[in-house]
């Protein structure tokens, strides 16, 4: 196949894997903790995706205070259970392979912690088909999309890549927005958690990994 990127970026969470039943259980059992109701599952699956903290604040209303002390309840409990209650998606697995095969340089892009990112990857056995593992920092400080990716270019830069015609696979809008940041357009997979508003500004949307993949090795 011939290259139709010169380097790809790949978010985690609702695009290589269905991670949400690890992530709302954990959510759950975080509010349980902190002894707030539990929001309904819909409520929680819009948790996915976006860096945790901003979903505390965005969605739960909580005060920096209250969600660093949601962070501390819930980062070890994911780490423990959630990260290995996921699904890769269908397919998903191929097309990483085909770009490994294709020695297109691969970088993970996701607000998932670098930690637990790789322990998912780890556990299902993905990370031998990436060049390089960029995520939010483990103390959040890197957590916004634009910054994951900006440190991931610099990262594959380092790395003798040529990023000069890169793209981001992603579902949801701070993918598109995080790589519109950096002028990498999105190519947005309708199989995650985003909304069809979301998929504006992209340079394609697809519904399976059998479209995915022509569009970026050709």
């Amino acid at each position: 196949m011939r290259a139709e990127f010169s380097s790809i970026l790949f978010d985690l969470d609702g695009t290589i894997v269905d991670s949400a039943p690890g992530i709302t259980a954990t959510l759950a059992y975080t509010f349980e903790q902190l002894g707030l109701p539990i929001p309904s599952p819909a409520e929680l699956v819009a948790y996915v995706g976006p860096p945790i903290l901003d979903s505390f604040r965005d969605l739960a209303g909580f005060t920096p205070e209250q969600s660093q002390r949601a962070l501390e309840i819930y980062r070890p409990e994911y780490l423990r259970h959630g990260a290995f209650n996921a699904t890769v998606y269908p397919g998903v697995e191929d097309v990483l392979r085909a770009i490994h095969a294709s020695e297109v340089p691969l970088s993970l892009a996701t607000s998932k912690p670098e930690t637990p990112a790789k322990l998912v990857l780890e556990h299902y056995d993905l990370l031998k088909y990436f060049d390089v593992i960029t995520g939010a920092s483990d103390d959040e400080v890197r957590s916004a999309k634009a910054d994951v990716v900006e440190e991931a270019l610099r990262r594959l830069v380092a790395i003798g890549a040529d990023v000069t015609h890169t793209v981001m696979v992603g579902d949801r809008s701070h993918d598109v927005h995080g790589a519109a940041a950096h002028d990498v357009p999105t190519i947005f997979v309708r199989w995650g958690y985003g909304s069809p508003a979301e998929e504006v500004g992209t340079i394609a949307a697809v519904d399976s990994t059998t479209q995915l993949l022509p569009l970026l090795l050709g």
